[in-house]
């Protein structure tokens, strides 16, 4: 566990960013039973840890990616995170909708880009890798060159580890599931007990049920 990945994880539970309910869980949209509920948008409140994950990710960048010469955005979540990082490593901006408007000039991708130019792709939170591999193939599309992903926390899903491969995206987080289970056992957050609950939930989320 590095100690970026632990930091991150202790700023997440310290903010309430991410919330551990596993004799209580909360209901995605997806209609999905899960122990744990990620709002990384508030890390944006707290001026430390947004400072935080803008300098780890400018770090992060400069040492995989330092060919980049670009930031994308997902919409809505990873905007602000990715203007912050762009404008810490001095690169252009834009952003990748979920899809096309249906008004104006009907863009996914806002603002300017030029065909070829190196892109990495910022996101807040990684679930099934859907939603973020759907904006890494409409900047493919437009012509952008993608070097990769990262994001501030990934739950780890095998789906979407082998959505990210099977779509030749590198992947790099922050933080991971893993390593927020384990922080949160250390710090007193959650019980022994409920650790195990944690680890089967991430395995099959889609059937888990509270027991």
């Amino acid at each position: 566990m590095g100690d970026f990945e632990k930091k991150t994880a202790e700023y997440l539970l310290q903010i309430k960013a991410i919330k551990l309910q596993p004799s209580n869980p909360f209901t995605w949209a997806s209609g999905w039973k899960s122990p744990i509920y990620c709002d990384n948008r508030k890390t944006l409140s707290f001026p430390e840890v947004r400072s935080y994950i803008r300098d780890s990710f400018a770090a992060m960048i400069k040492d995989l990616y330092p060919q980049a010469e670009m930031i994308a955005g997902v919409a809505t979540g990873a905007i602000a995170h990715g203007v912050l990082v762009a404008d810490k490593l001095e690169l252009p901006f834009i952003y990748v909708r979920s899809g096309a408007k249906e008004h104006g000039l009907g863009n996914q991708i806002e603002g300017f880009f030029t065909e070829g130019q190196k892109a990495v792709v910022i996101e807040d939170l990684i679930s099934t890798g859907g939603s973020s591999l759907n904006a890494v193939t409409a900047l493919r599309e437009s012509g952008c060159e993608v070097l990769g992903m990262v994001a501030i926390f990934t739950y780890e899903f095998k789906k979407a580890a082998d959505a990210f491969a099977g779509a030749n995206c590198s992947l790099n987080t922050l933080s991971n599931y893993s390593t927020l289970v384990e922080t949160a056992l250390k710090t007193g957050y959650i019980g022994q007990e409920e650790v195990e609950t944690l680890k089967k939930w991430r395995l099959d989320p889609a059937n888990w049920e509270v027991k």
